[in-house]
């Protein structure tokens, strides 16, 4: 498959539209499929605009999503798992054109559960434990088990790995997987959820980006952390990761035939963050249903910057860089992809006035 630069050096010369043509042309009516997120709502409300796109926003769950993304590429923009469209990307089969926005981010101190009757006092002791999870390559898990090897030095070999839905049965994985022989994974019983099994103790713990319904059920049940938070500090002011889950990508052949798109839509992205920023400094009326808003964005700021949220390329490099080696690492990319690949180079960089 041609490198970027090369199909932009052979692509022909872009017609001249005369003025009074202009007219005649109309915006790209294009499927936007992503989560009601905070930073994305002045999109979708019409506060920011998308230069010459006419949207149709699908507002739909992560797992929706990415499950009719990457089996029937149904969407002409949409929100992507970073470790799925990593898979794609490694192995030049992607039918999406990513950009680096990043509408999902979170610390994963949260994500590993435990049963406290089985001695558990940190990541550490997961070796040897049976662990559940919904499906081994999402990108939560990715970076748990990332979390647990350079933090703890368990190793994905150390655990033996149960795959199950958290509160349905019977979940797949979306890509397809070739994992080192040294890794273990095997497929719950049919009918049983982690939930279940873990409510039951018929395994010791689980990763996965949702709470488990048995978590605050049983008392036996809960984080592997006891202050996941003061975990997730300490992990940041040491790494400076705050970890990237989703991006998102743009139909491969859209880009193709309209190669402005993706840093228009860069753009309006931006702009729509920023506007979700806005609205969380006024004071003046609590935008979120949370006490201490003002607080938390302040220690936000102070921890990590004016641009807590950052999209973009160049100051998420090293974010993105211990991701891909550690999901090469890890056995679900057949070859070390680097940064630069994920993206469409016209996001590389941004007009300054």
């Amino acid at each position: 498959m041609k490198s970027w630069p090369e199909r932009l050096a052979q692509r022909p010369a872009e017609p001249t539209i005369r003025p009074s043509e202009a007219h005649l042309m109309s915006d790209l009516r294009l499927s936007i499929a992503i989560g009601d997120y905070d930073r994305v709502r002045p999109m979708f409300n019409g506060d920011v605009r998308i230069d010459g796109v006419d949207p149709v926003f699908l507002r739909l769950c992560p797992e929706e999503i990415f499950f009719r993304a990457f089996r029937h590429a149904d969407f002409d923009i949409c929100e992507l798992s970073l470790s799925s469209y990593t898979v794609k990307t490694a192995l030049d089969d992607c039918p999406y054109v990513g950009i680096p926005v990043y509408p999902s981010r979170a610390f994963r101190h949260t994500s590993i559960y435990v049963r406290k009757d089985r001695g558990i006092a940190s990541p550490a002791d997961l070796k040897g434990k049976r662990i559940g999870l919904p499906e081994y390559q999402l990108t939560a898990n990715v970076w748990a088990r990332a979390l647990m090897e350079d933090e703890y030095g368990v190793r994905p070999s150390d655990v033996e790995w149960v795959r199950a839905g958290i509160e349905e049965p019977g979940r797949p994985e979306k890509i397809k997987l070739d994992l080192p022989p040294d890794v273990t994974l095997t497929d719950a019983p049919e009918g049983s959820t982690l939930s279940g099994l873990l409510l039951k103790g018929e395994i010791d713990g689980m990763i996965g980006p949702r709470i488990p319904s048995c978590f605050g059920y049983d008392n036996k049940v809960g984080w592997v952390f006891d202050d996941p938070r003061a975990a997730a500090l300490d992990y940041y002011r040491r790494t400076k990761i705050f970890p990237i889950m989703h991006i998102v990508g743009i139909r491969r052949d859209l880009v193709e035939a309209h190669p402005w798109l993706p840093a228009t839509l860069f753009k309006a992205l931006n702009r729509s963050k920023a506007v979700c920023a806005e609205h969380l400094s006024d004071t003046s009326a609590t935008k979120v249903m949370l006490p201490f808003v003002e607080e938390q964005v302040h220690d936000a700021r102070k921890l990590m910057g004016a641009d807590y949220w950052s999209y973009g390329f160049h100051n998420n490099r090293h974010v993105l860089e211990t991701f891909l080696r550690h999901h090469h690492a890890q056995g679900l990319s057949p070859r070390q992809v680097q940064p630069e690949e994920l993206f469409h180079p016209s996001t590389f960089e941004s007009v300054v006035i």
